[in-house]
């Protein structure tokens, strides 16, 4: 598999110490703290809370520098890292970069955000393994041949930079800085096998502990230096120790160091649905103002916000608003709010475009390499204003000849997503049937690409080899039933065991077992009759009522969870309505006797119904 281009460039041109490769200043700074001596194998563990900036990294690694006589000699190259990126809240990245520059990257699904919080990170690094650990827990371990080659001393490192690489660390927004990463201790244990009394297998003896309440000139120095591909140079001021911490800092070229004087911008407002509009703020901020639903006021359409809620990271608000119409247009005016900072700075008054979401209609199918083809969706990446996308990753697109076994679809299955972190799809809050495509197009031998996935941060498959299922040139399908979704995004995750993680398709199936008839769930301002006659032969009536007025839409599905028939029924009033359902007349070709399932829509809440067509 090619190298990503971030990675290739990181591992070439990462100067040794003192050495800098532009002389034109960076508009922005940051920071690198390491040691002074070198250690050969050995437990490194970390308590950290990394900055929660996209567009950055905070990072804890061992890094063999080269020799002053020859440091560009990259076939001694040697690093152990843990890489926390702002751009997620939910991964941390693993790699070991071995002998020309090649690299050996996974992710960790993580079911908490690591920016909210310390947590102890570990990794164990022996002349038979590397291991690494989040809070006690081994969550990977590479055993390769490639780890005989990781024998240089190295030193033990963290820094927080700006790469240069979007696909891979997101987009920098400068009114999100400054920015912050947290180490409250680091460790060192030297490797003892059958003489130590910790770590795996008890085969690691302490050696020394720095709690961070100042800077130990004689174990540690700071960088002052940057390479190619880092859009920030290090500079000794924005490492801080304050309060038993070091503290990393990423700032501009004017306000360094632990000083925060930036007031929080808006970064955009999204209506996620009829009933929310999510506004995102460039850092946290403060509770109290941010829950105060008399600072958003929407301008247009007479649209009240009800409440807002401050969610987990902080950052970001939803409003609970009135029902919006999706397919018109609305500015919403934030006024003045807090961030946290010790001395709070205070944003200014500014108006939005609201993003409106374009729901998708089901089932939904993603080419996830390739453009438009059969009835699936194009790749894009995710992002505030699309309904879907990867995060990270390359395609691979193969020759349209390629013959793929086992399906009718050799197209999706002719270009894949490789080295992607996950995929994202919107799609509203219920029970989904996914089914994930997967073909091996390149390697020719089992056990040369392993990885796990998860769906809503479960793990669902373990250890996947696809060319140990099917071999070469083989679709795979895999099919995971009943997966629920209650944040109105559907997140797949990778974590690669060996190599790079692919995936070639999505299909996402409405799932209605489970959900039909289940008259208790109705909400008290939406009530769904069952349709009389029923069973029925080309015509039959739905009663339904609203407690107030809305927004009315009405589907129809076969058993598969396949769409058959839609019609937006429009602004209906308060109190009761019937809708005429004619199969023999609405549709373009005519269904078959049957169980389908009819959905009726009002702003964010839905209501199922199963029912029976006789022809």
């Amino acid at each position: 598999m090619k190298a990503k281009n971030y990675i290739f460039f990181f591992v070439l041109l990462f100067l040794y110490s003192g050495f800098q490769l532009i002389s034109v200043a960076n508009p922005y700074k940051g920071a690198e703290y390491r040691t002074k001596d070198l250690y050969l194998y050995g437990r490194f563990e970390v308590s950290m809370r990394p900055a929660d900036v996209e567009g950055m990294l905070s990072s804890f690694f061992t890094y063999f520098d080269g020799t002053p006589s020859d440091p560009w000699d990259v076939s001694k190259w040697n690093e152990v890292d843990l890489e926390i990126l702002g751009r997620y809240d939910d991964d941390i990245q693993f790699n070991t970069i071995t002998p020309g520059q090649t690299n050996h990257v996974s992710h960790f699904p993580m079911s908490t955000s690591p920016q909210l919080n310390y947590h102890t990170y570990a990794f164990e690094w022996t002349p038979q393994y590397v291991a690494w650990f989040v809070d006690g827990i081994e969550v990977l371990r590479q055993t390769g041949d490639h780890i005989s080659t990781i024998t240089r001393p190295q030193k033990i490192m963290m820094n927080v930079w700006y790469p240069l690489f979007p696909n891979w660390a997101g987009e920098l927004h400068p009114e999100s800085l400054p920015a912050f990463a947290y180490y409250d201790w680091v460790s060192y244990y030297k490797f003892t096998p059958d003489s130590g009394d910790y770590g795996s297998g008890n085969n690691f003896t302490f050696s020394w502990k720095d709690d961070f309440g100042s800077w130990d000139t004689d174990r540690w120095e700071k960088a002052a230096h940057t390479f190619y591909g880092n859009g920030c140079d290090f500079i000794h001021e924005n490492a801080v120790f304050q309060d038993g911490n070091l503290i990393l800092c990423l700032t501009d070229s004017l306000n360094l160091g632990y000083t925060d004087i930036a007031p929080p911008s808006v970064l955009w407002a999204r209506a996620n649905s009829p009933n929310i509009i999510t506004v995102m703020f460039s850092e946290a901020v403060d509770q109290t103002d941010a829950e105060n639903n008399s600072n958003y006021f929407v301008t247009t359409g007479g649209v009240s916000v009800n409440n807002a809620t401050l969610r987990p990271d902080l950052k970001s608000i939803d409003l609970d608003v009135d029902s919006i119409d999706l397919k018109s247009s609305y500015n919403l005016v934030i006024y003045p709010i807090k961030d946290k900072a010790n001395v709070p700075n205070t944003s200014a008054l500014v108006v939005r475009s609201v993003i409106i979401s374009e729901p998708l209609d089901f089932p939904i199918k993603i080419n996830c390499a390739g453009n438009v083809a059969l009835d699936y969706l194009p790749d894009k990446n995710w992002n505030e204003n699309t309904e879907y996308g990867s995060m990270d990753g390359d395609e691979s697109i193969y020759n349209s000849g390629l013959q793929i076994s086992g399906t009718e679809e050799d197209v999706i299955y002719q270009s894949e997503k490789y080295g992607s972190v996950g995929y994202k799809v919107r799609i509203p809050n219920g029970n989904y049937d996914i089914k994930l495509m997967f073909a091996e197009n390149y390697f020719d031998n089992s056990g040369s690409r392993v990885f796990d996935v998860y769906l809503e941060h479960k793990r669902v498959i373990e250890f996947l080899d696809i060319y140990n299922e099917v071999g070469k040139n083989a679709a795979l399908v895999k099919e995971i039933t009943n997966v629920q979704v209650n944040d109105e995004v559907l997140d797949i995750q990778f974590a690669e065991e060996v190599d790079e993680s692919l995936i070639n398709g999505i299909v996402i199936t409405l799932r209605t077992t489970g959900l039909i008839d289940d008259r208790n769930n109705e909400p008290n301002n939406f009530k769904i009759e069952q349709n009389y006659p029923n069973p029925f032969n080309g015509e039959t009536i739905i009663n339904y009522s609203l407690s107030k007025s809305d927004n009315v839409k009405f589907q129809l599905y076969n058993v598969l969870g396949e769409k058959v028939f839609s019609e937006d029924l429009g602004f209906k009033s308060r109190g009761s309505h019937q809708f005429f359902l004619d199969t023999s007349s609405i549709l373009n070709s005519p269904l078959s006797t049957g169980i389908y399932f009819y959905v009726f829509s009002i702003s964010n809440r839905k209501v199922i119904r199963k029912l029976v067509l006789l022809n």
